[in-house]
């Protein structure tokens, strides 16, 4: 059990990092030429009605979660009756939530120009809108059929078409904007390719699984109440989190204006990028943490934990390092000086980066124990938090006190909250292990940026040239400082024996 688990994990990571490789690639070629054919203006409506939408994805009420948690024992036990009854359960409710989606997204539109901020109007703009609203409600017309492949660990078998239709994508946007700069067809486009992947999904899903096809089986009573209080849970969970991440976009267009949204959007673009290198990992072994809470004891939790927490550590400081020393190098080389944010915005993104990055071992827990139930108060706490400072903060600091105001709320709830929790309940361990070694890990960090900064501040990075050579020389740097601090940590030992070992299984 141990072999698969570690197998699956493997390709999901395998697989879905080339899939993110070529999906930034492709971004940043997609990105330049928006920019330069429509601009700034239609930049900011792009990050503001993702933004709306992403509020809309509350309407599912933590379903997704809930459902992919519910498979993971049917899975482990093969109870194809079981998982039968779950599919049909799930599909009705998801029509119902697409449907509702649609309702809630149209009753919008006559608030839209209370929203948008524009120093010149951009036509057409709520049917724009119309076409990011049927995206959005296209994402959930198959999700209850092809959550079971995320809860079996084979999310490989679908991200390579996933990869060549988004190539398929961003080619044909690229050169309907270079020919024809047509925004319309660039949307319709968007909209096509996520129902041919969600289509494709759909197919390997009824492949893998033939039996789903049935529905001769239902759940009784009992299942039902359990999967609902385990939503309501979640629910909780969901409203929280699009409150501390999916309202930035919309109080900076507000407060600040909507430009400045598709200015923030070019940095959002490299943190959405690295923040799904990293989910990659964890999201490829939450279902195998699912099968280890099943199967295995508190001692054997904690082990896979710190080895984890130890790639967390890594991840995290290297990341955040890298970030800091080059970013606005890179904005600079790319898009040119109008589109860089002061040190204080930047140091306000690559600090929520970081808080948000270290916690990743702590979330795949809590997704695969289902440990909704008693953190959803917190989670309540800290989005009430977030959007009360987001207010204050922003209209005495404008983008950064929206940012800043993020991370106070997260660091004063669920950061601390949910750790102490988890390693009460399910490692047994005292928790003080886990805050020292994240205050060592933060100190590190900053250790090495004022270290590298030193020496790299005085250095001007105008060619792509000179910013890959500095890449490589803080990457080097930093590494060589990470790993032998880690090296001899249990979590990373841990760690190299598992890679070691691959060959062999």
């Amino acid at each position: 059990m141990s072999n698969s688990r570690t197998k699956n994990t493997v390709r999901n990571i395998i697989f879905g990092t080339a899939n993110q490789v070529t999906s930034l690639a492709l971004s940043f070629i997609s990105r330049t030429i928006f920019i330069k054919i429509l601009g700034a203006g239609y930049l900011g409506i792009n990050g503001l009605f993702s933004d709306l939408l992403m509020m809309l994805s509350m309407a599912d009420l933590g379903l997704g979660t809930a459902m992919v948690y519910s498979f993971y024992k049917p899975l482990a036990e093969n109870d194809h009756d079981k998982i039968t009854a779950l599919i049909a359960f799930y599909r009705k409710i998801y029509n119902f939530i697409a449907l509702a989606v649609a309702i809630i997204g149209l009753s919008l539109i006559p608030f839209l120009g209370y929203i948008i901020h524009l120093d010149k109007a951009i036509p057409f703009i709520k049917v724009y809108y119309l076409f990011f609203l049927s995206n959005t409600v296209i994402s959930y017309l198959f999700v209850y059929k092809t959550s079971i492949i995320d809860a079996d660990q084979k999310n490989y078998v679908v991200t390579k078409y996933q990869m060549l239709v988004n190539i398929c994508r961003v080619v044909l946007q690229s050169i309907t904007l270079l020919i024809l700069k047509n925004y319309f067809i660039y949307l319709i486009i968007q909209v096509f390719s996520s129902l041919i992947n969600n289509l494709i999904a759909s197919k390997k899903a009824d492949e893998l699984y033939p039996y789903i096809k049935k529905s001769n089986h239902t759940l009784d009573q009992a299942e039902k109440k359990s999967i609902y209080a385990n939503m309501k849970s979640i629910f909780l969970y969901k409203i929280s989190g699009v409150l501390l991440n999916g309202t930035d976009n919309t109080l900076i267009s507000i407060l600040v204006g909507t430009i400045w949204v598709g200015v923030y959007s070019n940095y959002n673009l490299v943190i959405i990028a690295l923040n799904n290198f990293v989910n990659i990992i964890y999201s490829s072994a939450t279902a195998s943490i699912g099968n280890l809470i099943v199967n295995e004891k508190p001692k054997k939790r904690f082990e896979i934990f710190q080895s984890m927490q130890a790639i967390s550590f890594i991840i995290s400081t290297f990341s955040t390092v890298c970030l800091y020393i080059l970013f606005n190098n890179l904005i600079y080389v790319w898009l040119g000086t109008k589109f860089i944010l002061n040190n204080y915005i930047l140091a306000a993104i690559i600090a929520n980066f970081y808080f948000g990055s270290v916690i990743h071992p702590i979330w795949s827990y809590r997704e695969a124990t289902g440990l909704y139930m008693q953190t959803k108060y917190i989670m309540i706490i800290a989005a009430i938090e977030n959007l009360i400072l987001s207010i204050i903060m922003g209209n005495l600091m404008g983008m950064s006190g929206i940012l800043f105001a993020s991370l106070i709320a997260r660091l004063t709830t669920y950061f601390w909250y949910e750790p102490n929790l988890l390693f009460k309940t399910y490692f047994y361990e005292p928790v003080k292990k886990y805050y020292i070694t994240l205050i060592i890990n933060a100190v590190l960090t900053i250790f090495i940026i004022a270290i590298i900064n030193v020496f790299t501040n005085h250095i001007i990075i105008d060619s792509w040239l000179k910013l890959i050579t500095k890449t490589i020389l803080v990457a080097l740097v930093t590494l060589a400082i990470i790993i032998p601090f880690y090296y001899r940590t249990s979590g990373f030992k841990l760690l190299l024996n598992k890679i070691k070992t691959l060959p062999d299984r």
